[in-house]
This record gives structure tokens, C-alpha cells and sequence, in this order.
């Protein structure tokens, strides 16, 4: 039977777990000491009551920093936080349209498209025929174009208009 594997820690390594001869070191004030022995690096960190941090482990030394780890742990946690809050997912809206729509209700699915398109989604616009509207397919194809001319201000063509069996989808992205 075989042994379990170590577990891994994820982030730096710190104080005694590195193990390689010499390091970079870099004090807590920011001064670069050069190719330092493992052991007196220790040193000067537990002289100083804090941690060696392993920041850059692929360099050859890698590079090590005198540093309190807590506090380092915190503020990486706060800039992930920081990072997340500041992605936006990108939605797409859909838009249901029909050949012969009424001008003040094509104004009203204007109206909510631009909104949409200032909260930066994506609209997907799908006209739909029913029975014999599909022998007036050129009807579907005016009324997209009109959606294209008044959209190109704020936004702009991702997919041109393609039939879907018995509908016309069309895809717009904010500018």
C-alpha cells in the first residue's frame, strides 16, 4: 500500500518550509539584501518577530520577504474581494418582436433595450412569424434594419439578422 501524498497548501510557503540553500531576501522595509543562506534569513525574520514569506518561488534564488504573513493573507483576500466586486457578468436580454408591430410599441421595446444597453447587457432581438406573416419575410427584414439604424448610436451588430425556423434572431452588444 502506498502512502498518503503530503497535502497541499495553497499560497506561499513560509518560514521552514522552504527549503532550498539560499534566497533572494528582501527586509521588511524593502531593502534588498542579495543571495542570502536560508538559515540566517530565519534569523533576521524571527529577530524581527515576523515571518519569511516565499514571494516568488520560480526565480533562481527564489525570491523570500520578511513580512508578517497574517497580514499579508489579509490584504491578498482584500484585493481578490476588490476583484470580484468589480466584474460585471454580462447578461443577454431578449427582446420579442413581431413583423407588425405598432410604432408606440416598438418605441416602448426601444426604450428598453437602451436601458438594457447602459447596464452594459447584450440583446438578443427574436421576431416572430406566425402563419402567414412567413410569406413576408421581407417585412421582418425592414423592421430590423430600422432596429439597427436607431441602435447605432449606443450599440453595435454582434450577429446580423439569421432565420431560425420560424423566427428572425438578431444579437446587439453595448458599445
Amino acid at each position: 500500500m502506498k502512502s498518503a501524498l503530503p497535502v497541499q497548501k495553497d499560497g506561499p510557503r513560509i518560514n521552514e518550509e522552504i527549503r532550498v540553500r539560499e534566497v533572494q531576501l528582501i527586509d521588511a522595509s524593502g531593502h534588498n539584501h542579495g543571495p542570502t543562506p536560508i538559515q540566517s534569513a530565519l534569523d533576521m525574520a524571527q529577530a524581527a518577530g515576523l515571518d519569511l514569506v516565499e514571494i516568488a518561488p520560480n526565480s533562481s534564488p527564489p525570491v523570500c520577504k520578511i513580512l508578517d504573513y497574517g497580514k499579508y493573507k489579509f490584504q491578498a483576500q482584500k484585493k481578490a474581494a476588490e476583484a470580484r466586486k468589480k466584474q460585471k457578468v454580462v447578461e443577454i436580454k431578449e427582446i420579442k418582436l413581431r413583423p407588425m408591430i405598432d410604432d408606440h410599441d416598438y418605441d416602448v421595446k426601444m426604450r428598453s433595450m437602451k436601458r438594457f444597453f447602459e447596464e452594459g447587457d447584450k440583446v438578443k432581438i427574436t421576431l416572430r412569424f406566425r402563419g402567414r406573416e412567413m410569406a413576408h419575410q421581407e417585412l421582418g427584414y425592414k423592421l430590423l434594419e430600422r432596429v439597427k439604424a436607431d441602435t447605432g448610436s449606443f450599440a453595435k451588430i454582434e450577429s446580423e439578422p439569421r432565420f431560425e425556423g420560424r423566427q428572425m434572431v438578431m444579437m446587439l452588444a453595448p458599445r
